[in-house]
């Protein structure tokens, strides 16, 4: 059994969307869905009725259409849908909506036992008195988990390490859901078990997204959301895997590109709405994140 998942015809070829598909271990899969577009994508198939169906909302969400769209669930931002249906295999229906992180995960009855097997019949859906009965929750997710999901997305590892990192991640979101509400743990930054806390922090980055052009310091950030400084720079970088200003400067660099995809804008102009004030820093950062300056960017799209 293999679970690949890629876009329809349609969405195939914008360059602001991505999959990826992992094989975590025999009956255990994960599969990355990153949405950068102006609009939504669709992801169709049908899931073997032998999984069960992890979805986590890490950024903004989906909705989930079934009965020919006649009834929709939602997966929003900071949760996680769980589906168990032994019954029958549903086709999937999911639209991913603009500037999401969406991560799935399915594992088959008796991998789930094997990698829980101290803990399976403790679990309602894994208990024999229920396993062919069908099964669904919607849950928020923990400071923990919403780390590790972060991280998952935002750390960049290349070369065979990256399917390694990959597998570890998708093991930890899978015992941190599992994991007794008490028994919540954040090792890498204790702060953030305070629920208070991580609002404060994506506060902290929404703000950074509506002054693009002109940012907040860190001091006026730590003032605006109520952290001292500190705090506000170790739990961002837990919780998004990059500091403040390089998670800024990533995100400005993206909406130009974008900006120079629509192709009705001059490199000169990006550089100034993103908040540049010398166009010649902006292309050497430009060709650092992607490789090619901004005139090659579009001499390349043009081609």
């Amino acid at each position: 059994m293999e679970i690949d998942f890629s876009f329809s015809e349609s969405d195939k070829n914008t360059s602001k969307s991505s999959i990826q598909n992992t094989r975590i271990g025999e009956g255990v899969f994960m599969v990355q869905v990153e949405n950068q577009a102006d609009h939504p994508v669709q992801l169709e198939r049908k899931i073997d009725q032998s999984l069960i169906q992890f979805y986590f909302g890490v950024e903004g969400g989906a909705e989930f259409l079934f009965n020919q769209g006649n009834y929709q669930l939602k997966l929003e931002e900071s949760h996680s849908l769980l589906f168990y249906n032994p019954v029958m295999a549903l086709p999937l229906n999911i639209q991913i909506r603009p500037q999401s992180k969406i991560m799935f995960l399915y594992a088959t009855v008796e991998e789930l036992h094997q990698l829980l097997v101290a803990e399976s019949e403790e679990i309602a859906f894994l208990n024999k008195d229920n396993i062919d009965k069908k099964y669904y929750t919607d849950r928020a997710l923990t400071p923990a988990l919403m780390v590790a999901l972060n991280q998952l997305f935002s750390t960049q590892v290349q070369g065979p390490a990256a399917d390694l990192f990959n597998r570890a991640k998708a093991l930890e979101v899978l015992a941190l859901y599992f994991t007794r509400e008490e028994g919540t743990d954040t090792e890498q930054c204790p702060f953030l078990n305070d629920e208070e806390n991580v609002e404060r922090i994506r506060h902290a980055k929404k703000i950074l997204l509506e002054n693009l052009s002109t940012p907040p310091t860190l001091r006026e950030l730590s003032r605006l959301v109520g952290l001292n400084e500190y705090r506000l720079k170790e739990g961002f970088k837990n919780i998004y895997g990059k500091t403040v200003f390089q998670f800024l400067n990533d995100y400005r660099l993206d909406t130009a590109r974008q900006f120079l995809d629509k192709g009705n804008i001059k490199v000169n102009d990006a550089a100034y709405r993103i908040g540049y004030t010398n166009p010649s820093h902006f292309i050497a950062a430009f060709k650092k994140k992607f490789g090619v300056t901004p005139k090659k960017y579009l001499t390349g799209k043009v081609n």
